[in-house]
């Protein structure tokens, strides 16, 4: 395995590039061809609920890259992803670029290796991290024009979180908090811990649209109805989004805004609240009326610029005094 820390087109055999001085070092791991290979990739959004990686979600985001280099971006962990993607794809590169610090994030060497990339995949972890991190750096330019030239990009579980226009940034949590749970701010919607951020990237068919992952296995549909609520009443938005997806699961955006759902997890959830919530304010449960709800499962299919699909069941959910009630039989929630 070649081991490259990228500093023009010198290669070292470690795996940390240290840096002098005041800029702080980031680590960048690659394995292939060490050059460059320019190829023509196609645009897509590969939305991936967390827990196991599907293959075929990521054959689709290497088929994408034309088999050009493929990169994917941490603020904390390994390179363990390296050999996976490399196993699963036949491709000129997998490497691995580890943006620990925002003074990392400032390296134009660090935006340099993402410009050269040709498909871009932003790993799981903490999305607190790549908001404080790279947000108004270099890397966020870098991602955006990545984006804003067509080539592809993909996340998962914390990378799934920041892609849209709007992001849960769990700013306020601490290493030792639980999950937010849904229970907990269904009660109070301004809860410290609903820490809200937007703008983070530009991706077209993701804007005015808040992702998230982890969605059915973890029940976080109470906390979702919560950031659309909040979105709402805080005047980002009068028609506020969301795509949740679960675990074991992906949706796979094409050029034109289609999107195919993989997966045999619990599928993706496509959501809009329909008016603004009656009740959001600080320490009084929730109420909002008529949130639609689309539910598509493996093999369903939804136009993201339309927002309609095949193959799913609509629904609708209400919450009332931070009690969610549901059309569908039995007052199922998912």
């Amino acid at each position: 395995m070649l081991r490259k820390s990228f500093l023009g087109s010198c290669l070292l055999p470690i795996l940390v590039f240290s840096q002098f001085a005041a800029a702080a070092a980031y680590q960048y791991i690659r394995i292939g061809n060490p050059n460059d290979l320019q190829t023509s990739p196609a645009s897509g959004i590969a939305l991936m609920g967390g827990g196991s990686d599907l293959d075929e979600g990521f054959r689709w985001l290497c088929n994408k890259s034309n088999g050009g280099d493929f990169l994917i971006l941490r603020a904390a962990g390994g390179d363990d992803y390296n050999a996976y993607v490399n196993s699963t794809c036949k491709l000129n590169s997998v490497a691995t670029l580890i943006i620990s610090s925002r003074e990392t994030a400032e390296d134009t060497a660090v935006a340099s290796i993402i410009q050269h990339a040709e498909a871009i995949f932003i790993a799981g972890g903490d999305q607190a991290r790549y908001v404080n991190y790279w947000r108004n750096t270099p890397v966020q330019n870098a991602i955006n024009a990545h984006v804003a030239s067509g080539r592809p990009i993909g996340g998962t579980s914390a990378g799934l979180a920041v892609l849209g226009e709007f992001s849960y940034g769990a700013l306020e949590d601490a290493p030792d908090d639980a999950d937010l749970a849904s229970k907990n701010v269904l009660g109070n919607p301004y809860h410290r811990r609903v820490t809200l951020v937007r703008g983070f990237l530009k991706i077209t068919d993701l804007q005015n649209v808040i992702t998230d992952s982890h969605f059915a296995a973890r029940d976080r549909m109470g906390r979702s109805l919560v950031f659309l609520a909040r979105i709402l009443q805080d005047g980002w938005s009068a028609k506020p989004r969301e795509i949740a997806v679960d675990e074991k699961s992906a949706v796979l955006v094409e050029a034109d805004g289609q999107g195919t759902v993989i997966g045999p997890g619990h599928g993706a959830y496509f959501m809009q609240p329909n008016d603004a919530p009656r009740v959001c304010r600080q320490s009084i449960p929730l109420t909002i009326d008529k949130v639609s709800v689309y539910h598509a499962p493996e093999k369903a299919h939804f136009d993201i610029r339309h927002w309609r699909g095949e193959g799913g069941n609509k629904y609708s959910l209400s919450v009332e005094q931070g009690v969610i009630h549901s059309t569908q039989a039995g007052g199922a929630i998912y």
